[in-house]
């Protein structure tokens, strides 16, 4: 190797023009070689999930949620929210009520859009479940200038668009509610998340469409890998089950019909599928150091360990139909981690209950981790389709799957598609199956692929 002075002179002749053109190119690859063998880099930190909140169609607390998908209950029900008589689709995978008290204030529960209320129950409930009150003494005590948070949604707050536009065709711009900007843009949930807590670390919103979640947990044990933050919160959340959502998906010609018996609607894999189930709700980790976790004598329910994101560079909303950009997506998730194919043995699949998507992904997943200890299944088969909030609620059950070695079935799996293995797919009911490596899939329109992965929290 060139020694330190020979180095610099050759640099220095290099920048002057004076080496030859076979010279410069060698002492070019010799630059990059001794920078990289002098790098003094530290191996990444370690990322784990010390909490979980979410709001949705099968509860708001993870345990119930998870208790829920276990047994096998659906949360698709008719539309009670708005008058949809008159729809082709009317019914969805709607949140009835839902309680804020002690997360909202009245003032504010009154005005903001419902996905800000699910972004910042979700969060706070997050909190509190990693022993973090948001409005208790252990939140104080920790340095929040080295704390974030990451929280997406797709649609961003669709009522209070809906009505500035309804206002603003019937009565005139001066009748518009001058909260309807705010509560409309897509980094408000997070932002006033971030604004009651005190989070003064990172702070920013990601909208990739239905993968929107997994993109913020990617980011945020990024932000926590390389230093910039101890602690973040990380999900995402939409409220799209409103006249304009469901009409503008019924325009699409994306969602089921199934309106004489909703329960049974949303069915991956099953050759009765027509379309997926609007859901809603938010799902928030909190996503930790390790040592940051351990100091502070934190429950650790997973360690996350890496994850990706391709495009198809396709189509807008139809998927790339041999999954080519989901097998390098998985297949450089896996390449994130170090570990071999044999090591995953649990997916919670996007599984929207699509014609195109379904089996795409089916044959991807199998193409990269095609062992027999493999098992497969679809949340969205109970809850629906949350938009951008579905793979963040989906990460709250693959971390559920771990903690708890059961897995959830895939319901209304009863005529499966030619290829579909039912001992893969979990389908039927719960299946016991101790986890080594869980991934969770999200993929969203405009060919954005991601996933992440999971595994039991350090021993």
């Amino acid at each position: 190797m060139l020694g330190s002075k020979s180095l610099l002179g050759k640099r220095q002749a290099f920048r002057s023009g004076k080496l030859p053109g076979r010279a410069r190119c060698q002492t070019v690859r010799v630059s990059a070689a001794v920078h990289d063998i002098s790098k003094t880099e530290k191996a990444p930190r370690r990322v784990v999930v010390t909490g979980m909140g979410l709001v949705s169609c099968l509860g708001h607390d993870h345990d119930e949620f998870y208790n829920n998908l276990l047994d096998g209950k659906s949360g698709i029900s008719n539309i009670e929210g708005f008058a949809c008589a008159d729809y082709t689709t009317r019914f969805a995978g709607e949140i009835k009520s839902l309680d804020c008290t002690g997360y909202v204030t009245k003032k504010f529960e009154k005005r903001v859009d419902a996905v800000i209320k699910y972004i910042l129950v979700a969060g706070k409930k997050a909190l509190g479940d990693a022993g973090l009150a948001w409005d208790g003494q252990e939140i104080k005590d920790l340095d929040r200038m080295r704390c974030g948070t990451l929280v997406g949604t797709a649609m961003g707050g669709m009522t209070s668009f809906a009505n500035a536009v309804e206002a603003l065709e019937t009565s005139g711009y001066r009748k518009m509610n001058p909260f309807c900007i705010p509560f409309a843009i897509t980094n408000m949930g997070g932002a006033m998340l971030a604004m009651d807590i005190g989070f003064m670390g990172p702070n920013y919103s990601i909208s990739t469409a239905c993968a929107t979640g997994n993109y913020c947990i990617m980011n945020s044990a990024e932000h926590i890998r390389r230093g910039d933050a101890d602690l973040m919160l990380a999900g995402a959340g939409d409220a799209a089950i409103i006249p304009a959502g469901i009409g503008g998906f019924i325009a699409c010609k994306a969602l089921s019909k199934r309106n004489e018996d909703p329960a049974a609607a949303s069915r991956p894999w099953d050759t009765g599928r027509d379309g997926f189930v609007m859901g809603e709700g938010a799902g928030v980790l909190v996503l930790e150091e390790y040592e940051h976790a351990k100091a502070r004598g934190a429950r650790i329910y997973a360690e996350y360990v890496g994850g990706a994101v391709t495009c198809d560079a396709h189509h807008m909303t139809e998927p790339q139909p041999e999954g080519k950009g989901v097998i390098l997506c998985l297949q450089r998730a896996l390449a994130s981690t170090g570990l071999s194919a044999t090591d995953v043995n649990y997916v919670n699949a996007h599984a929207t209950s699509t014609q195109a998507g379904d089996m795409a992904e089916y044959r991807a997943i199998n193409s990269v981790f095609n062992h027999p200890d493999l098992r497969i299944n679809a949340t969205k088969s109970m809850i629906g389709h949350l938009l951008g909030g579905a793979s963040a609620v989906e990460a709250v059950a693959t971390i559920k799957a771990i903690q708890t070695s059961w897995l959830h079935p895939s319901i209304n799996l009863h005529n499966p598609e030619a290829g579909v293995d039912l001992v893969r797919v979990v389908a039927g009911a719960k299946q016991h199956h101790p986890i080594k490596v869980a991934l969770s899939n999200s993929f969203g329109f405009g060919g954005h692929n991601s996933c992440v992965m999971f595994k039991p929290p350090p021993q």
